[in-house]
């Protein structure tokens, strides 16, 4: 697939982790903090990537920002902002999620280039449980007039607001959900910090 027709990768930064009790954009792991891993992750599939929700310049990044168009819509507000701005697919993941690894991002890439025309979002579903990694996913432009609608309407669940009608599911098994792992809780850099010992 050419550069020009690849999505933008988006990463999510403007979470305020109120459970976690500190900036999890900053927590340290294998050499980076948790957004630059993600951004340097994105990097290295796609030619152009963007940070949604802060300025990128304390982490050390030298990449495109923007701030969220309406603060305190959570990921659905990242996203929108994010479809809003560039007009273009968008893959989108979030600043926490220090174990995902570079083939499940050739799996969704792959997966969305064989998308269906209709289908609005193209992303990881868990078979197990019907859920789905909305922050692990490719956005259609076209998503930014449903994500609209549904956070003008009280709903701002990704999951709620993208029906399985309008996604492309990549089926995987809850045995299978480790890259998907995010950081919310202290618990979460317990589980870090155990793996990090263990390597």
């Amino acid at each position: 697939m050419s550069a020009a027709k690849l999505p933008c990768g988006v990463v999510l930064a403007g979470g305020k982790s109120t459970r976690l009790g500190r900036d999890k954009a900053f927590v340290a792991w294998r050499g980076d903090d948790l957004l630059g891993q993600a951004v340097r992750r994105l990097q290295a599939f796609l030619p152009e990537v963007r940070v949604v929700g802060r300025d990128p310049a304390a982490h050390g990044l030298d990449v495109p920002w923007l701030l969220d168009d309406v603060p305190g819509l959570g990921p659905a507000g990242g996203v929108l902002t994010a479809l809003r701005a560039l007009g273009r697919p968008c893959l989108v993941t979030s600043c926490d999620l220090p174990l995902l690894t570079d083939e499940i991002l050739s799996v969704l890439l792959a997966a969305w280039a064989r998308r269906p025309a209709e289908r609005l979002v193209t992303t990881f579903l868990q078979v197990e449980t019907g859920y789905i990694e909305a922050l692990v996913s490719v956005y259609e432009p076209g998503a930014a007039a449903v994500i609209e609608a549904a956070l003008a309407g009280g709903t701002r669940k990704l999951s709620a607001i993208f029906t399985p009608a309008l996604r492309h599911h990549i089926p995987y098994s809850r045995d299978d959900a480790m890259p998907f792992f995010n950081v919310n809780f202290p618990a979460d850099l317990a589980v870090l910090r155990a793996l990090e010992e263990r390597a």
